[in-house]
């Protein structure tokens, strides 16, 4: 994969059930292939997916390197899952996609710079952010 054409998968984006893992999926593609343009493979959020799978971004790189499509990555990753019930999954899915910076934080003054940078101060999550930044719609709130 080239992310210096293309955007990785929306983090809404399931693999296994899992948000978040198809977009790492993609990061880790073009990580390997040395074409990984503005994206950083590995950070908090690839690390947080891969962390829930008992895993980490070296590991999971040399997997996606070795299984190749997105089909064995899913078996990969549901072997992990084995032991986590729907709960469980459900409650990560949730929580991570709801996530957003840490007041007070670094991340949260850089949260904030971007959002005004595309004009929506609506935005609540990284979810939301990655994906307005990347062209997708994501509806916006309005004050209730």
């Amino acid at each position: 994969m080239d992310l210096t054409k293309t955007f990785p998968r929306s983090p809404k984006a399931k693999l296994a059930g899992l948000v978040m893992l198809a977009r790492t999926t993609d990061k880790a593609r073009a990580h390997n292939a040395g074409s990984p343009g503005p994206y950083h493979y590995g950070c908090g959020m690839d690390t947080h997916v891969l962390g829930f799978l008992g895993s980490d971004p070296k590991s999971f790189a040399d997997a996606v390197a070795r299984l190749g499509d997105d089909a064995a990555i899913e078996g990969w990753a549901q072997e992990r899952l084995r032991g986590k019930n729907q709960s469980e999954i459900a409650s990560f899915n949730a929580d991570f996609a709801e996530d957003g910076p840490a007041s007070g934080s670094d991340a949260e003054r850089f949260f904030h710079s971007e959002r005004q940078r595309l004009h929506r101060g609506d935005i609540k999550t990284w979810f939301e952010l990655l994906d307005v930044d990347e062209g997708r719609d994501v509806p916006v709130r309005t004050a209730a």
